[in-house]
């Protein structure tokens, strides 16, 4: 699977695991050179605390555009230590 945002690879991964129709990437995936700091952080009800990074390529920002559980609540083990995103991220 290859995450593409401005027409940049973001992360690619053979590995990735799907929740709620998202794919899920490594964290050692990421191409960290374009993953930027973001404070933004929201709940889901059953993996629990998201926080986010923002993506900037090419001078261009795309403000939360991936997201992570870094604690994820039990039953949602399976996404500890990935990310998954969106906002115009193309996943293929």
């Amino acid at each position: 699977m290859k995450a593409t945002w401005n027409n940049t690879l973001i992360a690619e991964s053979d590995d990735t695991v799907l929740a709620e129709g998202n794919h899920y990437f490594p964290e050692s995936a990421l191409r960290r050179e374009f993953i930027a700091f973001s404070n933004h952080k929201t709940s889901c009800p059953w993996k629990g605390q998201a926080s986010y990074y923002s993506l900037l390529v090419n001078g261009e920002l795309n403000t939360d555009a991936a997201w992570y559980y870094a604690d994820p609540k039990p039953e949602a083990e399976m996404v500890r230590g990935r990310v998954a995103f969106w906002k115009g991220v193309k996943i293929e």
